[in-house]
């Protein structure tokens, strides 16, 4: 093997140890505020990496490349190549005729939502939406979301308030990543 093969070779394992860490230490924060052991007024910080890491290893078949970055403080897009009809079989659905054939392949899918956050509760507003470069905005994503989101996802809640559990107080969503506040 040439010197150059194995310095690539050396780094695409670095970069993969580095993700594979970062995913562990993400995972290693969810279950600890999900056993509810954690003291009031703890707080775990997400870090950047660590929630893209997270994200990437949990993204269901038919996701590819996902991807979170808090623009602003509360202000949060996720992107993503999503194939819809590998995505709707994965969860047991098959997708009709129009669909499949409308929706085939990949497709680009960014998404910019507003996360609020106090009291034990939190609201998620869905601000705009991206699919292959087309802007989507107001009762089209409302549409979707009736139509797509939460036949799929039944317990997604968007546009509303919903109780985070766990204890959680707060979320602190910023660029750097997310601060979960534990209370109660």
């Amino acid at each position: 093997m040439s010197y150059r093969r194995l310095w690539i070779l050396s780094l695409a394992l670095a970069v993969a140890g580095a993700a594979s860490s970062e995913y562990l230490s993400a995972k290693r924060k969810i279950e600890q505020i999900e056993s509810d052991r954690l003291k009031a007024g703890t707080r775990l910080e997400l870090n950047q990496p660590e929630l893209n890491a997270y994200v990437a290893q949990q993204a269901p078949s038919g996701v590819r490349n996902p991807r979170l970055q808090v623009l602003s403080p509360g202000l949060v897009t996720g992107s993503a190549l999503i194939d819809f009809n590998q995505l709707r079989r994965s969860q047991g659905h098959e997708p009709g005729w129009l669909a499949a054939k409308l929706l085939q392949g990949e497709h680009p899918v960014s998404v910019t939502a507003r996360i609020r956050s106090g009291s034990g509760h939190a609201t998620v507003d869905v601000e705009q939406a991206q699919i292959s470069g087309i802007s989507i905005d107001g009762r089209t994503i409302d549409f979707l979301i009736q139509n797509f989101v939460l036949p799929l996802y039944p317990e997604a809640v968007v546009g509303q308030p919903f109780e985070m559990g766990h204890h959680i107080e707060r979320l602190d969503v910023q660029p750097a990543g997310v601060g979960v506040v534990i209370g109660r």
